[in-house]
């Protein structure tokens, strides 16, 4: 088989099982916070690292909520069978980066990365991060290279990868659909807050001895909780959160 063609192939066996990566990496990050101790030996000061992190997290999480709220039905979906791609996506976030969607997976899982303040943690979960989606990406650019021709060749050859070129930015097509975003987006939200909770939980285990439940984290929780329930059910039993056309 020709390198381009296993390239292809294993990209597309890792599109259809991407969303078991995160476990993988979950499990790395929790052996990993049996390293943990407090910043600076100050536990008020790695309470600061930790709300930085969830920051960075959250930053992913606005990236990916900025390209759903402009994308079209059939396309930057959660699709895991095959590629699927009814339109080209050109304008808006697409006009600065190809793949958005994934950059915003990779701050998303970044801010869990520096949890524990270890360097070597986050060198592996970018190195692992680098690795797993260069493939995916590769068997997704063949997909829209086939279906699209030349009109993707033209975007490709001047639209990063993965590092945005903003000044080549242009106005998205459609308007911004913040009931698209909520449909799609709240199992990601409620995915930091749960991790990051975990993690705290871990961190105190290991660096302070014992478990300890913090307030701060466990409201934020709580509201998680609330959220998450409240625009699934939205979502399984009415049609307030569907768009047509998204």
């Amino acid at each position: 088989m020709a390198l381009r063609d296993e390239f292809e192939d294993t990209g597309n066996w890792l599109f259809r099982w991407r969303s078991y990566l995160p476990l993988i990496i979950i499990g790395i990050f929790l052996l990993a916070m049996r390293e943990h101790k407090y910043l600076g030996g100050s536990e008020e000061l790695d309470h600061l690292w930790k709300l930085s992190c969830l920051v960075i997290s959250f930053f992913g999480l606005a990236i990916r909520t900025f390209t759903i709220g402009y994308t079209p039905k059939g396309t930057s979906g959660r699709n895991t069978k095959e590629q699927v791609a009814d339109t080209l996506n050109t304008t808006g976030i697409y006009s600065v980066v190809r793949n958005p969607l994934y950059l915003g997976n990779f701050f998303m899982g970044l801010g869990a990365a520096m949890f524990a303040h270890l360097w070597w943690l986050t060198l592996i979960y970018i190195l692992v991060f680098w690795l797993y989606y260069e493939r995916i990406i590769f068997a997704e650019e063949a997909y829209l290279g086939k279906k699209f021709g030349k009109a993707y060749l033209d975007w490709a050859n001047k639209t990063p990868v993965f590092i945005p070129k903003l000044k080549q930015y242009q106005k998205p097509g459609l308007a911004f659909s913040l009931k698209n975003v909520l449909r799609r987006e709240y199992n990601g939200f409620f995915a930091i807050v749960v991790l990051m909770f975990i993690l705290e939980i871990f961190g105190k285990r290991f660096a302070g001895g014992e478990f300890d439940f913090d307030l701060v984290w466990s409201v934020l929780l709580g509201v998680g909780f609330i959220v998450w329930t409240v625009l699934r059910t939205l979502k399984k039993h009415t049609t307030l959160l569907s768009v047509e056309g998204r």
